[in-house]
């Protein structure tokens, strides 16, 4: 069975965009890297001995079509305006870096034998998309893709793209054009056209709610979202195990890495709040419960019972957890 994780180093580092950095993987033995499929991401740990930060990045691969793979993977990173994970990737992070990675996760799979693709990117988001995009054009398959973000010079790979998928593929500037109609985009589809999107959650669920008034079935809209856990006004609060422990979850890191770094038993998979299994019971708290998975129903989540440890938070400065 092979380990979750292993050592990878950073074989080179490129600047996109202003805020956008891509950052080159490879095996830190030199072993060949495993096998990753279109929609891919890996979960990056790093800052300190104890990894104190996770994150997930989804794999770039070829940037050309004829490229049949390359010796490292590719990430790409925006900086968001705080002094946390991404930061200290864009300022710490040089070539020769040992980082902790893990096999690759597909959570996001691109079915075969559609009648028509629909690829949506919107800003970073655009990283699945691209490879999608190009597993899509090696196959022959029909497609189209329309890539949002404030303005070209903030769009990693747009020229890239642009070759790789030709008039397929629509530009959306919306410091220019504004906040795009997704309504009319989906309209304009073929039956049974099944869309893909990637990007910020309020043009995710823009999305779905255009496709829920057109009708579109709801598993015909698929989507991936990773920034669920961390925002830009998270605050600090403390956390009380069964044993009266209290460990402090600081703005920058979850509940889950912060129990896990205090040694804490605890249980995960998804790291994205969709699976369910870091599901954990609150015995008590003085405060809201932020709830950002998508796995509770909404009795549950009224009830501040229980809470996906993942990705939700606190709005208060002490929970206790049955854990």
């Amino acid at each position: 069975m092979r380990e979750r994780y292993f050592e990878a180093v950073v074989l080179g580092r490129r600047t996109l965009t202003p805020r956008i950095c891509e950052f080159r993987l490879g095996a830190a033995d030199g072993s060949a890297l495993p096998m990753a499929e279109a929609g891919s991401h890996i979960e990056l740990r790093f800052g300190g001995a104890d990894g104190r930060f996770c994150r997930h990045y989804s794999l770039v691969g070829p940037l050309t079509i004829d490229e049949p793979g390359e010796p490292f993977w590719r990430i790409s990173v925006q900086r968001e305006n705080r002094a946390r994970g991404s930061a200290f990737l864009h300022d710490q992070i040089r070539p020769g870096a040992r980082l902790k990675v893990s096999q690759p996760i597909n959570a996001f799979r691109l079915a075969r034998n559609q009648a028509h693709t629909l690829l949506v990117a919107g800003g970073v988001g655009v990283t699945p998309i691209y490879t999608m995009a190009r597993s899509l054009r090696q196959r022959q398959a029909p497609f189209s893709l329309m890539y949002a973000g404030l303005n070209r010079s903030a769009m990693a790979y747009v020229e890239d793209l642009l070759r790789l998928c030709g008039d397929r593929m629509t530009l959306h500037e919306t410091e220019r054009e504004g906040v795009p109609d997704l309504k009319a985009l989906l309209s304009v589809q073929p039956e049974g056209s099944v869309a893909y999107i990637c990007g910020p959650g309020p043009m995710i669920e823009a999305l779905r709610a255009a496709g829920d008034a057109l009708r579109w079935p709801r598993q015909n809209i698929r989507f991936e979202l990773f920034n669920a856990a961390h925002r830009p006004d998270d605050a600090a609060f403390e956390v009380a195990t069964r044993s009266g422990r209290t460990i402090q979850v600081g703005a920058g890191v979850t509940l889950l890495e912060a129990l896990e770094a205090a040694g804490a038993d605890t249980l995960s998979d998804c790291r994205r709040g969709e699976c369910g299994l870091c599901v954990t019971d609150v015995v008590a708290c003085d405060g809201a419960i932020d709830h950002r998975d998508r796995y509770l129903d909404p009795t549950t989540r009224d009830g501040n019972t229980k809470l996906a440890i993942c990705c939700s938070r606190f709005q208060g400065t002490r929970l206790e957890l049955d854990v």
